[in-house]
């Protein structure tokens, strides 16, 4: 127990322990959209949950000095063309849930269900994002 201490403070054992309760709150909400309107349709949301950050991690970014601010190297292309996919899939983990009730596929509850879970783990990558800034 010393030595998990020395290496991790009790701040980082805390937001880890943050971004696991949001993360399972955010799958919760997900499973629950499914089960209590007894519907699997919104589990395809699932799939863009999946998807959402491939782009970013095969053209994903580099620390290096290599990325130009204006986008005059190939390299940069390819991280703002991963940049631009991972938009267009997180925008799709939106639409799916919504285009499924407006064609009356799903309920307007399971909706809401769906819509709760894509902005729980979205605030989940936000937060890990933060304080993966912060080292």
């Amino acid at each position: 127990q010393q030595l998990l201490r020395s290496t991790m403070g009790l701040s980082d054992t805390r937001v880890i322990l943050v971004l696991a309760l949001m993360f399972s709150t955010g799958v919760l909400l997900q499973l629950l959209g499914c089960v209590l309107w007894d519907n699997w349709w919104p589990m395809l949301t699932g799939i863009m949950y999946i998807l959402v950050p491939m782009p970013y991690i095969f053209f994903g970014s580099t620390m290096g000095d290599s990325y130009s601010l204006y986008g005059s190297n190939l390299e940069s292309g390819w991280m703002d063309a991963g940049k631009f996919l991972t938009g267009f899939s997180a925008v799709g983990s939106i639409a799916i849930p919504a285009v499924l009730a407006h064609s009356q596929v799903i309920t307007s509850g399971a909706l809401v269900m769906e819509l709760a879970a894509a902005v729980m783990l979205g605030a989940t990558c936000i937060v890990y994002d933060y304080y993966h800034s912060k080292e």
